[in-house]
């Protein structure tokens, strides 16, 4: 899963070697936190969250076999 994140958050951003991807795992859920360059926020959140929620979309769709919960964060 942070592979998938790494690669569709970098070819949105102006600057991909700001892109850093952690995945935290449990017993239940993944959490994968995303961090960018401040300049890049709005390109991976889009208008009213719109690419955000698409993100998470893939994401969830990509972790369907997996029975765990996805929770794809969006850091400063």
């Amino acid at each position: 899963m942070r592979e998938l994140v790494e690669v569709i958050a970098k070819a949105l951003v102006d600057n991909p070697e700001e892109v850093a991807v952690t995945e935290t795992e449990n017993e239940k859920s993944i959490v994968i936190e995303l961090r960018v360059a401040q300049a890049d926020m709005g390109k991976v959140i889009g208008k009213q969250g719109r690419i955000a929620k698409a993100i998470r979309s893939v994401v969830k769709a990509a972790a369907a076999k997996s029975e765990k919960k996805v929770i794809v964060d969006i850091m400063q």
